[in-house]
């Protein structure tokens, strides 16, 4: 292969990750629309209150936070060929710090604006960043050591679920839930805490991401897309296997329900907090199809262009969304119900719009942060070697 050929190629298996990555965000600004504009409180996956436009609404995202995690161990390991053992380390300590810090701090004001911390949610950010921190001494495991842990974790921690956070003491109660079994916490009077994304499973998917990077190493462009395209189908399929064999793999067992449509939501309903093996072959298996799909040339150019835009920026773009959503969510509520909008027993700050409001907020926002995510895109590209702290956003 020729230098020209082998620049091409390494640049194929870069876009291919970033097309998918934009994918992801792009769906997680629909899922976050529908929180801050429908509410909060109205449950997609509420068999007895749901509409299959509605659960499907939910479903397609829940493709975001499996696909975010598992990227960024491939990222960790394609980093890893271009740093040393120690100075990857510390970059996976360093930036999985600084996104924990970031979660309780920038994010958790964005989806709660009050100062005073009365609540705050850990979300997939905070996990994100723990992962980093945990995946930094596993790798000084080989990457097939590092893939095999993953996915033991995957199909195994579903053991775990017997086991109760509500039933220990505290502070067991909260490790436990930070581990495993996602809770909510009151740590001092007037102020909770709850664990949205629980580290166990989620380490695990940024493992097998960690893992399966050794395939973005294989210059054949052909094979490296067949080895993706075969993991992801193979994934899939054994998703429809065990779901369909209904004893293990998710919590809730899914029954016939009173017409093909809804029995079909029941067979996809999986468990999400903490996430399931079926809810993770569910998501992963199609992500790894993606992989090799969107990194050929015969993608539309504009489709292409746009995911690549904001995939190459997705924490600047998650952060900007929420602080365009959520504020003139809260200013429609206030609109709609005035002050009492933003209590958060009562409408916590979204206008509880039909759902056609989501659709169009989040393809307004779309628009709205397109030219923002090509400058920021553009500053990064320019200035990363001069701006160390471009390599953190």
């Amino acid at each position: 292969m020729t230098t020209a050929s082998a620049t091409r190629s390494a640049s194929a298996r870069l876009t291919g990750i970033d097309r998918v990555r934009g994918l992801v965000m792009v769906l997680m600004v629909l899922d976050h629309a529908r929180d801050f504009y429908v509410g909060f409180g109205l449950d997609p996956t509420d068999l007895a209150t749901t509409t299959p436009i509605l659960f499907f609404t939910r479903w397609v995202t829940h493709f975001c936070a499996p696909g975010f995690v598992m990227l960024a161990g491939v990222s960790a390991f394609l980093q890893g060929q271009a740093k040393a053992g120690p100075e990857l380390r510390r970059f996976l300590l360093s930036r999985g710090l600084w996104l924990v810090v970031l979660e309780v701090t920038v994010v958790r004001f964005g989806w709660v604006p009050e100062p005073f911390y009365r609540f705050t949610m850990l979300q997939v950010i905070w996990v994100i960043g723990w992962s980093m921190v945990l995946l930094a001494p596993l790798t000084f495991l080989p990457a097939r050591g590092v893939l095999a842990l993953g996915v033991a974790g995957v199909a195994l921690h579903g053991l775990l679920d017997p086991i109760d956070a509500d039933g220990m003491a505290a502070p067991w109660s909260f490790f436990w839930a930070v581990l495993h079994d996602p809770t909510g916490f009151e740590p001092a009077p007037g102020h909770f805490v709850r664990v949205g994304y629980a580290l166990i499973p989620w380490l695990s998917v940024m493992a097998v991401g960690y893992g399966l990077g050794e395939i973005w190493t294989d210059g054949d462009a052909k094979r490296r897309r067949g080895r993706l395209l075969a993991l992801g189908t193979a994934a899939t399929l054994a998703f429809v296997v065990v779901r369909a064999v209904n004893h293990y793999g998710d919590p809730v067992p899914w029954t016939a329900e009173g017409s093909p449509v809804m029995t079909l939501i029941a067979f996809l309903n999986c468990e999400k907090y903490p996430p399931s093996l079926d809810y993770l072959l569910m998501t992963l298996g199609p992500i790894l199809v993606l992989l090799s799909l969107l990194e050929r040339e015969r993608v539309p150019a504009i489709v292409a262009r746009v995911l690549e835009v904001y995939g190459r920026v997705p924490l600047f773009f998650y952060v900007a969304h929420i602080y365009l959503l959520r504020p003139i969510g809260i200013a429609c509520a206030i609109g709609r119900f005035g002050w009492s909008a933003i209590d958060p027993e009562v409408h916590d700050g979204t206008p509880e719009w039909p759902l056609y409001s989501a659709y169009i907020a989040w393809l307004a926002a779309l628009v709205i942060l397109y030219p923002a995510c090509v400058w920021f895109g553009d500053l990064k590209r320019r200035r990363a070697g001069e701006l160390w702290w471009l390599r953190y956003l």
